[in-house]
């Protein structure tokens, strides 16, 4: 196998590792945010407007960091800055 063949095995596998455990955690703490949000909503009916808005912040940043996984897995599968140091270009 050549260097461009090994370098796009590793790309690929390190993309699909970054995706499945990258979206492991935000997942993991997108439920307990609405988990919390739900039991708050519950105990505070009339809060309700107030910690909806905060949850759909909190949700947001929570999801920034599956976007990033999921950039950083299609920079190695369609632009792999690594290719060019392999072939020497």
């Amino acid at each position: 196998m050549d260097h461009e063949t090994v370098i796009a095995v590793a790309s690929i596998v390190t993309a699909g590792f970054t995706i499945a455990i990258g979206s492991i955690g935000p997942a993991l703490g997108e439920a307990r945010a609405l988990a919390q949000a739900l039991s708050a909503i519950a105990q505070q009916p009339d809060e309700a407007n107030t910690i909806t808005r905060t949850l759909f912040v909190g949700m947001a940043m929570v999801e920034s960091t599956a976007i990033y996984c999921f950039v950083i897995s299609i920079i190695l599968l369609f632009a792999n800055p690594f290719v060019a140091t392999a072939t020497g270009s």
